[in-house]
């Protein structure tokens, strides 16, 4: 027995694990090779720098009867004009430099018999060919993340150039030093690029949020459920995109929505959205216990109040007459977790609550009058701006009906409109309130969306828009590695 339900226990851990993994992305980002050029500038430019900061040995040796020192090399201009950014289809994305040149300088010292000569050196390395090929990973945290570098330096020619007294006598040391430097520059170049991405670019990718905080409330989870998909024209990324609850991160809704689908490719960004990702956003909220209000003194229109004590009179008279004048009170408690539907018409959001009547017998505990069940529609607007996403709510249909007769419905009829107005008026904007504050997208920091377009699918939403960075490659690394520090 005890073994048929250890094999039990087992079947089920499989399966649930199958279903797990087999569960579709919530949030998809495709990056593309539009997107991709305004990359490969900012890209040019850090690799620049990366490689205008190799440290050079000194050199020394004999020639000869001459004897010379060589100290002080510095890169001293790069010219990088033949460069490609694309992406490599299974692996991630080449980075190729060809018939390139550097400009150097270093100091000499050289000794012939009894003469000693000081000066520097200018030279030139031409033909400079690199092919970087970086390969990008989910990693075991579920963020992206670049695994291994293949890289492969040339340099063709190198010259060099003497000043000074006897800078003519040297030229025919030019080729025996220029070998040397050329042999060593290019030893230096690969692992300059390989710690340029494995460290500096890896320790940016870390700034893209994986699993964070939206508020006090909620949380989300941006981890990659799978490696990046590369093809000749785009970079996509598939993140679980669920939100969860801080007080029970365990409590999570099961994703059977439709899987979102990118088929665009003529803005340099898309993001998409399945109707998962904000039915777990509403459910985490759900289980927060958010979705309650209690309306009350100040925060009750006079015109309503009015109304529920018209309506009560009968009731609160055959309760106790002592409490006509006592305050009354609306309680709100949505009773389901709220429900999302994306059409190509638009978003639309369903929403069930249960409203109680209540009266506020001074020092004693609240009296219950009625209890109605409220059933609201709301249009959804998804909106953009930098890297935050936001909903704006509109009231699109209201319904109130009693839990306890047909009669009483029919008698609700006239609190219908002066709900609908106080939904209106007081509730939606506290709604629009909190979620105009927006979530997050998973982006590195100092990267934004710009010139946004929404479009509506059935079962998802897809942005389109360009990108905008709002701070240079080498300030967004530079930035992530003092946070990290």
């Amino acid at each position: 027995m005890t073994s048929c339900l250890s094999s039990l226990l087992v079947l089920f851990l499989f399966v649930s694990s199958i279903m797990a993994a087999e569960q579709p992305a919530g949030c998809k980002i495709r990056i593309t090779d539009k997107g991709l050029d305004m990359l490969k500038s900012e890209t040019l430019k850090f690799v620049e720098e990366e490689l205008s900061n190799i440290s050079m040995p000194e050199m020394k040796g004999k020639e000869g009867r001459f004897q010379y020192t060589i100290t002080d090399v510095k890169i001293t201009e790069l010219n990088l004009t033949h460069a490609e950014l694309q992406f490599v289809p299974e692996v991630g994305l080449l980075f190729d430099v060809q018939n390139s040149s550097i400009s150097l300088s270093f100091y000499r010292r050289i000794l012939y018999w009894f003469f000693y000569d000081t000066g520097n050196i200018n030279a030139s390395a031409e033909g400079v060919n690199i092919n970087t090929v970086l390969n990008m990973i989910r990693d075991d945290e579920g963020r992206l993340k670049i695994n291994n570098i293949t890289c492969d330096a040339s340099i063709a020619k190198m010259r060099a150039r003497f000043s000074g007294t006897l800078g003519r006598v040297y030229d025919f040391l030019a080729s025996f030093l220029t070998t040397g430097m050329r042999f060593i520059l290019n030893q230096q170049i690969c692992p300059a690029l390989n710690n340029a991405a494995l460290v500096h670019v890896n320790s940016m990718l870390e700034t893209i949020p994986v699993r964070t905080e939206v508020d006090q409330y909620i949380g989300i989870d941006y981890s990659l459920i799978d490696d990046p998909v590369v093809t000749s024209r785009s970079l996509d990324m598939h993140f679980r995109g669920m939100f969860f609850d801080l007080s029970n991160q365990n409590d999570t809704l099961v994703n059977y929505a439709v899987d979102p689908v990118i088929r665009e490719y003529d803005r340099m960004v898309y993001l998409a959205l399945s109707e998962f990702f904000f039915d777990s956003g509403m459910f985490s909220y759900y289980r927060a216990g958010i979705f309650q209000m209690d309306i009350v003194n100040e925060k009750m229109p006079k015109d309503m109040e009015m109304l529920l004590r018209t309506t009560y009179f009968g009731a609160i008279m055959m309760l106790n007459p002592a409490l006509v004048e006592a305050p009354l009170a609306l309680q709100l408690a949505v009773n389901s977790p709220p429900k999302t539907t994306i059409k190509t018409s638009g978003a639309t959001v369903v929403m069930t609550a249960i409203v109680k009547v209540m009266v506020l017998p001074p020092g004693q505990p609240p009296v219950q009058l009625s209890s109605m069940t409220m059933e609201t529609k709301f249009n959804a607007k998804v909106s953009m701006k930098e890297k935050r996403l936001a909903v704006h709510a509109d009231l699109r249909r209201f319904k109130i009906f009693s839990n306890q007769s047909a009669l009483e419905s029919l008698a609700l009829i006239p609190l219908q409109a002066p709900l609908k107005t106080m939904l209106q008026m007081s509730v939606v904007p506290l709604i629009n309130n909190w979620t105009k504050r927006g979530v997050r997208i998973p982006l590195a920091d100092g990267m934004d969306f710009i010139e946004e377009v929404v479009e509506y699918h059935n079962g998802f939403i897809v942005i389109g828009a360009n990108l905008h960075f709002s701070k240079g490659l080498r300030e967004m690394i530079v930035g992530a590695e003092t946070e990290t520090v």
